[in-house]
């Protein structure tokens, strides 16, 4: 679905913001593309959608180069959920959503109502305007916006700022059934969790390099001390063990008190993002 190789974008003679970045996307992953602030990976997602030209080497979308691609029928099987909602604030949620589902052919596009009742969007704003909406609200206009044309690729950038828990898990689990309908995902976000509970693949992007590419189970796994920590009761006092899991086995027998959890050290896909990249997402 997406193929870059040796992807390099400056926007001066002194700021070269990509640094040859090769990757590949399946069809029908959620792609997850992470980044500190200034990393590269909106450039990177600018480029793929084509909204930034005179890059080097070579991206490809559909099998398509997309500096040649260019055309109305390319666009319009792509969504894009951007970080900041672009939105007609004296449009009410409908109009918009009627307005951009117009320059699609018909029969693509999805039903603006039954879209947004699905996105649990307040039935009493359906026609009021955006500048009355909040940022949840604008937020799960946008999403629509992104879906109402049935892409066949889907670029979401933050897509579940500014929502509360439960609307965070509604757009988790939204995402994922677009994933089962077929649709290739790619990711951008600051939100660690929303990483590792969607993505197939995250790369990990610092200074316009990917400095790790692997499954979020696999990184974690390659960067754990392998160790687990056990509490437990002996003599009605609360004790903790750190033991190595190769050493398990032989270890358990030395609790004569009652196990009340075990768990793994594995590190978060946070920390693993620190080790190879030194610094935090929000930096």
């Amino acid at each position: 679905m997406i193929e870059a190789k040796d992807l390099t974008f400056s926007y001066n003679k002194e700021k070269q913001a990509l640094h040859g970045l090769s990757f590949t996307v399946g069809d029908g992953e959620i792609f997850g593309f992470l980044g500190p602030n200034g990393s590269g990976k909106s450039t990177t997602q600018k480029i793929l959608t084509g909204i930034l030209k005179g890059y080097g080497g070579s991206v490809s979308l559909f099998g398509q180069e997309v500096a040649s691609a260019r055309t109305k029928d390319f666009f319009q099987k792509i969504g894009v959920l951007f970080e900041f909602p672009y939105l007609y604030a004296n449009l009410s949620a409908v109009e918009n959503l009627k307005y951009f589902a117009s320059f699609y052919p018909k029969g693509q596009a999805r039903d603006a109502i039954m879209l947004l009742e699905k996105l649990e969007f307040k039935k009493e704003f359906l026609r009021k305007p955006v500048s009355s909406y909040s940022k949840g609200m604008r937020q799960r206009v946008s999403m629509a916006r992104a879906l109402i044309s049935n892409p066949k690729l889907l670029f979401l950038d933050e897509p579940t700022s500014g929502l509360d828990p439960s609307g965070a898990v509604l757009f988790r689990r939204i995402i994922e059934e677009e994933r089962e309908k077929g649709t290739t995902i790619f990711l951008t976000t600051h939100n660690m969790a929303d990483a590792d509970l969607l993505c197939d693949r995250v790369a990990f992007i610092a200074n316009g390099r990917i400095a790790a590419l692997d499954a979020p189970k696999k990184l974690k796994e390659k960067n754990s001390n392998r160790q687990v920590v056990i509490h437990y009761e002996r003599h009605g006092k609360r004790e903790e063990k750190r033991i190595k899991t190769s050493e398990l086995e032989r270890e358990l027998p030395f609790f004569s008190g009652e196990i009340l959890s075990v768990h793994s050290q594995e590190p978060t896909l946070e920390d693993v993002f620190i080790r190879y990249t030194g610094r935090g997402l929000s930096e």
